[in-house]
């Protein structure tokens, strides 16, 4: 089960892979929310991925979705007669993954425990009643390294940690034709920029995104791709709009696999913690990444050279987002504009000299 977002799936795949490798024979399903499903629909370490939508709305809607994981698992799970059911997700679970894993009929269930963090005592509390076995691992760690030890705490082997995306060459080719359409040639200089997140915490104010793109056309005369999901379309436009027509906007438009593909095509990514940071990641593109509340232990951008710019702030990493200082994200404010700037310049000069980014 994994029924979280997108930066949760890519740093899965090294898991993925790994447990076909310590399983070469064994039916595995991955249980993916219906929104990431492009994501991972051609992982080849899996026999099939089938989708449950975890959302909820209402009063009842918790409820209802209970009974919706009940009609999901008589549907498409207990004919498999599953031996295991596995649910590596260390922090809360909101998504109803425990009671897919529960309602699974599977004979082992391994979850973490509800006890690794005082919040997910709180908000998970008894959920450890839905498996058969729990995991109470509390080191601060990242999120591949946590996922690859509960591997091999279940009794698997894991030797490699790199992230994978499965892209199909359609993906590349559509990649390549919008970039031609929107006037891109092989020979300029492409940054990616991400100035959404999933929370509001985490997002640097689009103002500061609306600077720094001017920098990077002025200074460097760079064609800027702007990247992200539906959600992000508002702060997206904004940004286009004030940079013009140097600016290309695909957020909201393309297929996680396609925003994937433009990113190979990118130099460099400045992104806030979010998923295409991520997809940057597993496709090799350097990245400096805005930090404000949330842990960059655990989230960091994996295996690929980066900048992380995030100012000290002794509340971080800040409990469910919930800001005990003031209303507004003062950590991903404290940043400023001079400082994205400067890695930006950094990290551009090293590839000029041949440093490998």
């Amino acid at each position: 089960m994994r029924l979280d977002t997108i930066g949760d799936l890519v740093l899965m795949s090294p898991f993925l892979r790994e447990l076909r490798l310590s399983n070469p024979n064994a039916w595995i399903t991955l249980v993916v929310d219906p929104r990431f499903v492009n994501l991972v629909e051609l992982c080849p370490h899996v026999n099939e991925v089938l989708t449950f939508d975890p959302r909820f709305m209402g009063r009842l809607g918790r409820l209802q979705t209970h009974f919706r994981a009940l009609h999901f698992a008589r549907s498409y799970l207990w004919r498999r007669k599953f031996d295991l059911a596995l649910l590596p997700r260390w922090g809360i679970d909101l998504c109803h993954a425990a009671f897919v894993a529960y309602f699974s009929r599977a004979k082992c269930r391994v979850g973490y425990s509800e006890n690794v963090s005082s919040l997910k005592q709180h908000l998970n509390r008894n959920f450890d009643a839905f498996f058969t076995r729990t995991l109470d691992d509390r080191k601060p760690k990242h999120e591949v390294e946590r996922n690859l030890d509960f591997l091999r705490a279940v009794g698997g082997t894991a030797h490699d940690d790199p992230l994978e995306l499965w892209l199909s060459e359609e993906d590349r080719e559509q990649a390549r034709k919008l970039l031609v359409s929107r006037g891109v040639r092989h020979a300029d200089l492409v940054l990616g920029l991400a100035p959404g997140a999933g929370h509001p915490k985490r997002r640097w104010p689009i103002d500061r995104f609306i600077e720094l793109g001017r920098f990077l056309e002025k200074e460097f005369g760079a064609r800027l791709l702007v990247v992200g999901g539906p959600d992000d379309a508002d702060g997206a436009s904004r940004l286009t709009e004030e940079l013009g027509s140097t600016a290309v906007n695909v957020s909201g438009g393309m297929t996680l696999r396609q925003t994937a593909a433009l990113l190979t095509q990118t130099r460099l990514m400045v992104s806030n913690d979010c998923g295409p940071m991520h997809l940057a990641a597993a496709v090799g593109t350097p990245t400096v990444a805005i930090w404000g509340s949330s842990d960059s232990r655990r989230w960091r951008p994996w295996r690929v050279e980066h900048r992380l710019i995030q100012n000290p702030f002794e509340c971080n990493p800040c409990p469910g987002y919930r800001c005990l200082v003031a209303d507004s994200p003062l950590c991903i404010e404290s940043v400023t504009v001079a400082q994205v700037n400067a890695a930006v310049e950094e990290m551009l000069a090293g590839a000029e000299k041949g440093e490998v980014l």
